[in-house]
């Protein structure tokens, strides 16, 4: 491990989304109304300063961790993150505690939620990077709650309605109970390896050969618990009411970032003993691709909420990027169609896309003055609104994983590496689950384009929220055709090839070496 300094050297993108975030606090409370309104702008300038500078720090030096993939991912993060923001910076001038307390004629800022909102948004996304960036079993436990923490706050407050509130005790709850299990794992890894830095798990585990049954378990546990931030078998049970009962923007919010620091959790601790994987850690992971996937489709296909759907549409999205992480770079070719690490990372950015897309379109409408929910409240959109059902068909399209949307790609970069790993099972078995999902998914589609028009559906007054939805449909169509998805694949299989070397590779590696110093010799 590098020194302090050297370590903070590399913290200034989050430590600029922190700045930002206390910076909303007080302009959230200023008693001018002008300033309150600059809040989300604020935000956005964080956002984009932070993408600066990421590309600006240094990398770490010590060697381990994510190394050059956690600046993918934080580029990831970042990139999303402002479309996220375009979707929901119109949230708290919606919700009647804010009209309240900026409409009398003294200003009430104790009763003003604008400034929190932003702030905890910013913060959550820290969480992201600093997670992407952990080398030590300590900040990446920390880093994971600061991602999920605020989103706590985020579901509570983002609805007038007690749904709202039950949701969020429920995710509260429920997440406590899957930080603990992590953690757990976490102190089982301590205990087999005497480490919690990376460094010095990674070479107790070397020098001991194989892993041990105690850090196996740990490691085990630790997946178990981490199932809860990607809502994932056996910790998926909260996602559909707690997706239902947030503010649609805010559940777009919830279905990407939480989701992006558990896989890039996972991958961190995973990489300790390397891919292929131990045969308890890939009969795991097995068994929570296969069983996360196949709940999340055929509960899907019994709701009739569109929220509750895309709730268990991201349950299911869970399970196939599963597939890339079980495969990892074990095949030891330079192809990214062999790197399910690479896959995974670029997958995040697919679905990401695809489902924020889908959530604002939702977001963009109101019937009778509530959120659109159902089927039938989105009769007939294109007739209303075409540009809306147009969105919704390219999110849909993606999700499903057809050309010539990025999720097909997406999909490609997953199941590749799983076919030349050897898991030609689950292969079989992702390919039926996503035909399945066809059904609910074309369900949205008809109802936009074929279905009746509902009435009394208006649209509700906030053009960064289309935009936002725009703006994500065009990337996933401009990344399914190769514009920026070939180089952000291609760089996410460099680096993971570097980072995670496989058996193949360092065996490969092992031979060249003696063989270059022979070569070398007798030239000499």
């Amino acid at each position: 491990m590098g020194t302090l300094a050297e370590k903070v050297a590399t913290l200034w993108p989050e430590m600029t989304l922190m700045i930002g975030a206390v910076v909303c606090l007080f302009t959230g409370l200023s008693a001018n109304a002008g300033i309150r309104k600059l809040t989300s702008v604020i935000c956005g300038l964080a956002l984009v300063i932070a993408a600066v500078l990421v590309g600006l720090v240094p990398e770490p030096s010590s060697g381990v961790g994510l190394g050059g993939l956690a600046v993918f991912i934080k580029y990831a993060t970042l990139g999303i993150g402002l479309v996220l923001l375009l979707v929901a910076a119109q949230v708290p001038a919606g919700l009647r505690q804010v009209i309240d307390a900026e409409h009398v004629r003294t200003f009430e800022p104790g009763n003003n939620i604008r400034g929190e909102f932003f702030a905890f948004f910013l913060m959550s996304l820290t969480g992201v990077m600093l997670t992407a960036g952990a080398d030590d079993l300590a900040w990446l436990f920390l880093a994971l709650e600061l991602t999920s923490l605020p989103t706590y706050v985020m579901v509570a407050v983002s609805r007038d309605k007690i749904a709202a509130q039950e949701s969020a005790v429920k995710y509260f709850f429920l997440g406590a109970m899957g930080a603990a299990i992590f953690l757990y794992g976490f102190a089982l890894i301590y205990g087999a390896t005497g480490h919690t830095d990376f460094v010095g798990i990674r070479e107790a585990i070397t020098a001991s050969g194989e892993p041990s049954q105690l850090l196996l378990a740990g490691l085990m546990l630790s997946v178990i618990g981490i199932c809860f931030k990607i809502a994932a078998f056996p910790m998926h049970f909260y996602a559909a009411d707690v997706y239902q009962g947030a503010s649609t923007s805010v559940t777009a919010f919830l279905a990407f970032v939480p989701k992006t620091a558990g896989f890039a959790a996972l991958m961190l601790v995973l990489g300790f003993v390397g891919w292929p994987l131990p045969q308890p850690l890939v009969v795991l992971l097995w068994v929570i691709a296969v069983a996360t996937m196949t709940l999340g489709n055929v509960l899907g296909l019994m709701q009739d909420n569109v929220k509750r759907v895309l709730a268990y549409s991201s349950i299911a999205h869970s399970g196939y990027v599963l597939v890339g992480l079980l495969a990892g770079n074990a095949a030891g070719s330079d192809s990214a169609l062999t790197n399910g690490l690479a896959g995974v990372v670029f997958y995040l950015v697919a679905y990401g896309l695809g489902t924020i897309a889908s959530f604002a379109v939702l977001g963009c409408l109101r019937r009778r003055g509530e959120e659109v929910e159902t089927y039938e409240d989105l009769g007939g959109l294109v007739k209303r609104h075409p540009d809306l059902a147009a969105i919704m068909l390219i999110s849909v399209l993606s999700l499903i994983g057809l050309p010539p949307v990025v999720g097909f790609l997406g999909k490609i970069y997953l199941i590749g590496p799983a076919y030349h790993a050897g898991f030609r099972w689950i292969v079989i078995i992702t390919v039926i689950n996503s035909a399945i999902s066809a059904v609910y998914y074309l369900r949205i589609v008809n109802a936009c384009f074929f279905g009746k028009p509902a009435d009394d559906v208006t649209l509700v007054p906030a053009v960064s929220r289309r935009i936002g939805a725009g703006v994500a449909a065009l990337l996933a169509i401009a990344m399914g055709v190769g514009i920026g998805g070939a180089a952000l694949i291609d760089g996410a299989n460099h680096m993971t090839r570097i980072i995670f070397k496989s058996d193949t590779q360092v065996e490969a590696e092992a031979v060249a070496v003696p063989a270059e110093t022979g070569q070398t010799l007798s030239a000499r």
